[in-house]
């Protein structure tokens, strides 16, 4: 059970930190606001939900996500662009205070849940144990999301300008491609994954306005351990750190926060390029 539960954590990273990683792979942005976009996802996920249904809120959060992904692209990174790294950080990082502010003025201070889908409210007996259908449901949209993405990189033409450019942008622009549209694209598609991951997370997870501080720490481990911009290595990253929480919190609850750090020093010690290195 407590393997089960790692799961489902690591299958919420996997969403959660491939957006992270895709952003810092084109863009070289530590971008501190996705947690707070995970945040703004799951409580406009939690609104739509409750006037049209969870599958309605699932489609429609990721798409307000993506279209804010799009405009921090436009009117913050690309402007910033040319400003050192520590200054493209710290307006991060104030967008992700303003958005926490703006989220409790509209929906208060106060905790919320999300119902789960009557679709998936159910259990399933998996090798003895009663394991809720709903998060065998978060596992499979976590390997979808990984599938996805995988394919998508490797195989499409789209897929292979991103690569290109997050290997030599400057090259890349002159071969012709649009390397601002394409920062564009992937900003909005990390963010709309971490719209997605908040409205996954909101039926088993409370909502509050801080909801994204942790989450986003995490986020930030697997990136470093898989190594910066490899989605293959956030991956990889996000199953072994939800694991070792899941279990950690049972065997060693004294530590268990301290663990996914502890991990990223070993990690970094053995290999400081992170798992898969610094990209794939």
């Amino acid at each position: 059970m407590n393997l089960f539960n790692g799961l489902v954590y690591g299958s919420l990273l996997i969403i959660m930190s491939s957006g992270l990683a895709l952003i810092y792979g084109l863009r070289r942005v530590v971008n501190f606001a996705h947690g707070a976009l995970y945040m703004l996802g799951a409580y406009i996920g939690y609104t739509v939900a409750l006037q049209t249904g969870f599958w309605a809120a699932l489609v429609v959060a990721p798409l307000a996500m993506a279209l804010a992904g799009v405009l921090l692209d436009r009117y913050g990174f690309r402007l910033l662009q040319d400003y050192e790294p520590l200054s493209v950080m710290l307006v991060t990082f104030g967008l992700m205070l303003f958005l926490e502010d703006l989220v409790a003025f509209i929906w208060g201070k106060g905790n919320y849940s999300l119902f789960t889908p009557s679709l998936l409210n159910f259990s399933v007996d998996l090798f003895g144990h009663s394991m809720p259908a709903y998060r065998i449901g978060v596992i499979v949209v976590g390997a979808i999301v990984a599938l996805g993405l995988t394919l998508w990189l490797r195989h499409s033409r789209i897929g292979l300008f991103v690569r290109a450019a997050s290997t030599d942008p400057v090259t890349t622009s002159m071969q012709g491609v649009n390397t601002d549209r394409l920062s564009a694209l992937v900003v909005g598609l990390g963010a709309a994954l971490a719209g997605l991951a908040g409205v996954v997370a909101a039926p088993f997870l409370s909502l509050s306005p801080h909801m994204g501080s942790d989450v986003l720490i995490d986020s930030f481990v697997v990136v470093v351990i898989g190594g910066l911009g490899s989605l293959a290595g956030a991956f990889a990253a996000a199953l072994l750190l939800g694991m070792m929480q899941a279990i950690g919190a049972v065997y060693l609850p004294n530590v268990s926060v301290l663990l996914p750090f502890l991990f990223m020093i070993v990690v970094l010690i053995w290999k400081p390029t992170g798992l898969a290195g610094s990209r794939t």
